[in-house]
């Protein structure tokens, strides 16, 4: 569920400014009749839906969360498209939902940033953030899939998502997501179902949970609102893909560009008692979150059943180094190597 959903907490940037200001227009195209029609971009407005619409009712509604950039030259970039595309037909394909054209996606999102670009604040790292959404708009009330859908395209000004490090827990008692379900999709049941658990975690002084496995509570998953990561002795390290992890983009940049700097990178289950141990034997422990509305969100303490350890957040942080490597390559700073950046 990881990435860009702020569970309302005080430490969020996004409680006062993320997601709360649209910008100009947006971008809406209607399926119907077994087909997507083609999309029109439309100063941003409400849009009406009868009470009877599926949505409501039966949890077709899936979104994605990406970025775009002004970069140092001035031009404009969207990045890493191509993977956000393939991410939102996967949460569709899963919620039984038509899927997109990459010509309808992309079109729809560099629509959108082209007719908003004055929104990007000059000389200032301050982002777009997007959200395209599909829901389900037939206006039924029985229990079926929808024959009708809106694909809707927004955005809004993004800065810091987090205004401090973070403050997790790790959660043993809720479960997020199990295998066989719609863990790994962008899809609304997925957030609403962590609200309450997030809620408690508040209530106790925490600024995230951190998700385990469904069955044992034993094995790292995510994060509230991004994917978990860790260094350990020079070591990157995540959790491994399943159907209860959201494949996330940052994730996989990151990963990317450690194996390039020559980083240890290993990708697999994760226990807590493992990470316990690493703390307790005075290993160097990194961790963090990884998501595109937060970008590298450094955990500066982690609740593991009431001990509370300090991971390391030194300046020399290796989370540290890798954010710096992947903001560089968003804005131009860094040669793109891997073709993530489309420039508008």
């Amino acid at each position: 569920m990881a990435q860009d959903v702020t569970l309302a907490t005080s430490n969020t940037a996004a409680a006062a400014t993320f997601g709360m200001q649209p910008t100009s227009h947006m971008y809406m195209a209607e399926y119907k009749n077994g087909s997507w029609h083609t999309g029109q971009l439309q100063d941003f407005h409400k849009i009406s839906l009868s009470p009877f619409a599926l949505c409501f009712h039966y949890g077709q509604t899936i979104f994605e969360g990406m970025k775009a950039f002004r970069m140092k030259d001035g031009r404009l970039n969207i990045f890493r498209p191509e993977k956000h595309f393939e991410r939102i037909n996967a949460s569709l394909s899963r919620m039984q939902m038509p899927e997109l054209s990459y010509e309808l996606f992309l079109n729809g999102i560099r629509e959108v940033v082209q007719a908003d670009k004055d929104w990007f604040e000059k000389d200032s790292d301050q982002a777009l953030y997007l959200r395209p959404l599909v829901i389900a708009s037939e206006e039924r009330l029985g229990v079926k899939v929808s024959e009708e859908y809106l694909f809707i395209v927004m955005a809004s000004p993004a800065g810091k998502y987090f205004v401090n490090p973070i403050k997790s827990k790790v959660e043993t008692t809720y479960t997020r997501a199990f295998e066989g379900g719609p863990g790994y999709a962008k899809c609304g049941g997925n957030y609403g179902a962590a609200f309450y658990p997030a809620h408690l975690a508040r209530l106790q002084g925490f600024d995230q949970v951190i998700w385990t496995d469904g069955m044992e509570h034993e094995y790292i998953e995510e994060a509230g609102a991004m994917n978990v990561m860790l260094v350990v002795d020079g070591t990157l390290m995540t959790p491994e893909l399943s159907g209860t992890i959201l494949d996330g983009i940052t994730r996989d940049s990151l990963l990317t560009l450690a194996a390039k700097k020559g980083i240890k990178t290993e990708v697999r289950r994760i226990s807590i008692t493992e990470l316990e141990k690493w703390f307790k034997e005075g290993k160097k422990v990194e961790v963090f979150g990884a998501g595109t509305a937060a970008v590298v969100a450094p955990i500066k303490s982690l609740d593991i059943k009431g001990n509370k350890y300090s991971p390391y957040m030194g300046d020399d942080a290796t989370m540290f180094v890798l954010k710096k490597e992947l903001n560089d390559i968003k804005y131009g700073l860094n040669k793109d190597e891997w073709g993530w950046n489309y420039i508008l």
